[in-house]
Formats: structure tokens, C-alpha cells, sequence
């Protein structure tokens, strides 16, 4: 092996990774938000009063908690299709990603939720304040400050999990991988390239939630 020709191979592939790089990040990005706000009302609806939201949202977490990604995937992006609805594969998997990690981060929101005192909860009542504005000017920020590390993980899961998404067609970072590896004849290299992305994002994402717990504990 000619270090001077891996080195210039290597280099001639990046151009195509930092592009499969960028789907991964923008479509777990839209997962990981969305799957917030859901995982919020999922939360909201196991919480509620009634059983049958309450039983409704146990079996969606189960659902999704119990079965792969791989799974969801194919569902969201062939279920439409056998129905004659065809949907791109980026919007299938945007959704299917969206629906699972809400699962997840439902779970993990509902941990934040308990631990605030009750007292707080009365005392935002006692100044006339509404519920929404209670749980997005109240509860919200001192969940996210609760759960922060648990929800950077679930965000670098995510981003690991995406990798399946290449399944549908979604020219992803793996997908690209796979694409290069087939042209090239030289799958250790492109893989291994490839992985490396995947450790510089992960690696990046652990390095911003600790930097944010940071600043959270000196404002507490």
C-alpha cells in the first residue's frame, strides 16, 4: 500500500462524504426537533387524565421503542407507496426518524417533568398564569436544563441510527459510502472514512452538550 496514492485517494472521496455528511446532519437535526416537540405532547398525553390518551401514548412508546428503525423505515416509505401514495425517500425518513426518537425522547422529558417541584407548578396558577405559558415559560426550560445530557445522547443515537435511512434511497453518508465502495473496489478505505465522519459529529454534538451543561450549571 502506497501512503501517497491512500492519501490522495482519500482526499478525492471527501468532497462526496462531506455531502452524505451534511444530508445526515440536516435530516437528524429535523428529527431530533421535531421529535422534541412530539416527545413533549406524547408526554403530555401519558400524564393525562384520561385513560384513553394516557393508553394511547404507553403503546406508542412501546411500538417504537420495541421494534428496529430499520422496521419503521420501510413502513413509512413503502406502506404510502403500496397505497398509491409515493413519497420521497428524505421525507420517509425524516418522518419515520421523527416518530422514533419522540418515542424516546418522551421518556426522557417525562424524567424532567416529575422532578419539578409542585410548588413551582401552583405558583405560576397563583399568578394567573396560563397552562401553556406555565409549561413553555416554567417547565420547559428546567426540563431541558434536567435532561440535557440524556437528550444529547438520544441526538448522537440519532445520528447513528440515520445510517439506515440508505435503505430508501437517501443519499446520506452511508449511502454515499456505499456508492463510492461499489465504484472504487476499496470498501475498507471508503468505510473507514466514513466512520470517521460519523466519530467527528458524534464527537462534536458530546463536546457541545458538555460545553451547554457548563453554562447551565453556572447560571443555576
Amino acid at each position: 500500500m502506497n501512503p501517497p496514492d491512500l492519501l490522495a485517494r482519500c482526499l478525492g472521496y471527501l468532497p462526496q462524504l462531506l455531502d452524505g455528511a451534511i444530508t445526515t446532519l440536516w435530516l437528524s437535526a429535523i428529527a431530533v426537533a421535531c421529535g422534541f416537540f412530539a416527545g413533549i405532547f406524547i408526554y403530555m398525553m401519558s400524564a393525562s387524565k384520561s385513560r384513553t390518551l394516557a393508553t394511547a401514548a404507553r403503546a406508542y412508546v412501546s411500538i417504537f421503542r420495541g421494534t428496529p428503525v430499520l422496521a419503521q423505515l420501510l413502513v413509512f416509505y413503502y406502506v404510502p407507496s403500496g397505497l398509491g401514495w409515493a413519497i420521497p425517500g428524505v421525507v420517509a425518513a425524516a418522518v419515520g426518524l421523527s416518530m422514533n426518537t419522540a418515542a424516546y425522547q418522551s421518556q426522557i422529558l417525562g424524567t424532567g417533568f416529575i422532578a419539578i417541584p409542585r410548588g413551582q407548578i401552583e405558583a405560576a396558577q397563583t399568578f394567573n398564569l396560563t397552562r401553556r405559558q406555565t409549561l413553555w415559560h416554567v417547565e420547559i426550560p428546567q426540563v431541558l436544563a434536567l435532561t440535557l445530557p440524556a437528550l444529547v445522547s438520544e441526538m448522537i443515537d440519532i445520528v447513528k441510527a440515520s445510517a439506515v435511512v440508505s435503505v430508501i434511497a437517501v443519499t446520506d453518508l452511508m449511502r454515499v459510502g456505499q456508492q463510492l465502495s461499489s465504484v472504487s473496489y476499496r470498501p475498507l478505505e471508503v468505510y473507514t472514512l466514513a466512520a470517521c465522519f460519523y466519530l467527528a459529529i458524534t464527537s462534536l454534538l458530546s463536546l457541545a452538550g458538555r460545553g451547554i451543561e457548563r453554562r447551565v450549571a453556572r447560571r443555576a
